[in-house]
């Protein structure tokens, strides 16, 4: 079960986080379903409580969402304040023509979320551009982050031909989608970035779409994400990273974007810097593996919460 709580970003942009755990007795949380049935009715707002807990809070990657943290998130309100953002232009969180999608705004949308929710220091757990948000604001914002979780994020430049194949592939989605399972199948094996059979990577973007008149299409704003993409591409961030003060856990799928020799460099220049891996994985290593990834970064989180 999922709460809402309404936060307000920079900019004045409303973004929506979703806290894990039990519901309350009076039945007031919604859920976040695990599969797309149309456009989701969100839960009221509702302000945060007293919470003694430490906070975690979980940062989908580009296109992403919160509730692609269910999972993990379920485990984690067991015995932590399990709170995942749906980040500016993504899931059902504002997504304003004119607002601005800058790594300022994206960072200064997290500083904002962990104030206002009441989470500080909150071990930040992000996914690919939420990975790198996260620890643009520990770099920035060392007093409210307790420890990192960078999962399958590069910290090199990628380059404008990297930006370009994105281009061409949102342009290649056959929009508008008839059912989900044309989602599922298009998105796990016909489209061209697809290597083999990827049931989990149809699911992920099944989770993404939303029902329109003509048929389903996604959540987000192509556009927008290209547009917060470029501001990432074109730039490498070592000497943000080399600013992280807490303990990091750089965490990659054996067949993700992030190769090995890379991740291990990340860990050599993060001060307190540490390393996994999950076999049998992608990009989407918290999708695609689930048992895995929660073997490869709780015993991380175990040794955060204990230490004083």
């Amino acid at each position: 079960m999922a709460r809402r709580i309404d936060v307000t970003g920079a900019g004045g942009v409303r973004l929506a986080a979703w806290e894990f755990g039990d519901p309350p007795k009076d039945g007031a949380d919604a859920v976040i379903p695990a599969q797309s049935t149309g456009e989701r009715t969100g839960a009221p707002d509702i302000p945060a409580g007293p919470e003694n807990r430490p906070g975690v809070l979980l940062l989908h990657g580009l296109m992403g969402r919160a509730s692609h943290w269910a999972s993990t998130a379920r485990w984690l309100s067991e015995r932590h304040r399990a709170v995942a953002l749906d980040q500016r232009g993504h899931g059902r969180s504002e997504k304003p023509p004119e607002a601005a999608f800058t790594r300022e705004a994206y960072v200064e949308d997290l500083e904002a979320a962990i104030e206002q929710l009441g989470l500080a220091p909150a071990v930040l757990i992000g996914h690919a551009m939420g990975a790198l948000t996260a620890w643009q604001l520990a770099a920035k914002r060392p007093d409210l982050v307790r420890a990192l979780v960078i999962c399958d994020m590069r910290a090199s430049a990628l380059g404008a031909a990297s930006q370009r194949e994105w281009a061409d592939w949102f342009k290649s989605w056959p929009l508008p989608f008839a059912t989900l399972a044309d989602v599922r199948k298009w998105f796990g094996e016909d489209d061209p970035w697809v290597e083999r059979p990827h049931a989990s990577r149809g699911e992920f973007y099944a989770e993404v779409m939303q029902e329109s008149p003509d048929g389903w299409r996604p959540v987000f704003a192509p556009e927008q994400m290209l547009k917060s993409r470029e501001t990432w591409v074109y730039d490498a961030h070592w000497e943000e990273l080399a600013q992280v003060r807490c303990p990091a856990l750089v965490v990659r799928g054996l067949d993700g974007e992030l190769g090995r020799a890379e991740a291990q460099e990340m860990v050599r220049v993060l001060p307190r810097g540490q390393y996994a891996e999950v076999a049998d994985a992608g990009h989407l290593v918290h999708y695609d593996q689930p048992e895995g990834w929660r073997t490869a970064i709780e015993p991380f989180l175990d040794s955060v919460f204990s230490t004083p």
